[in-house]
């Protein structure tokens, strides 16, 4: 991460050795060390929040693109529909036609009486 060499590590061991003194350099090794750790595991932390982030971000734009496609199809699909319905509703009307017509070849309409003739009829006794 950070391009230190040895040399430059040993400098800055020194200067804390005369800027602290040898009583606290422990302490103030072990606080720094800590300091460090803490620092990594936030660093961590952030890097795996950002990728979780973009992949979240990635899944949120593979479903509004999947659910476009499922809109599109679903649309083009009642429209399917409503042509197939039109066109059996026309089928069915012309086949109702073509049915009322060859019956009225075959059997031409018969006009009833408005009123059909009462005829008694004798009972039999028994």
């Amino acid at each position: 991460m950070f391009d230190v060499a040895f040399s430059e590590l040993v400098v800055v061991a020194l200067v804390a050795l005369i800027v602290i003194g040898p009583e606290r350099l422990p302490q103030v090794a072990r606080t720094a060390g800590h300091l460090w750790s803490r620092a990594q595991r936030y660093v961590n932390t952030v890097k795996n929040d950002i990728s979780n982030e973009m992949d979240l971000d990635a899944a949120r734009k593979m479903k509004e693109s999947l659910m476009q496609d499922v809109t599109a199809i679903e649309k083009e699909v009642q429209h399917d529909i409503s042509e197939i319905k039109q066109e059996v509703q026309s089928a069915q009307l012309t086949i109702e036609q073509q049915v009322l017509q060859a019956y009225h070849r075959v059997a031409p309409p018969v006009e009833l009486p408005e009123h059909a003739p009462v005829v008694d009829t004798p009972q039999k006794s028994q």
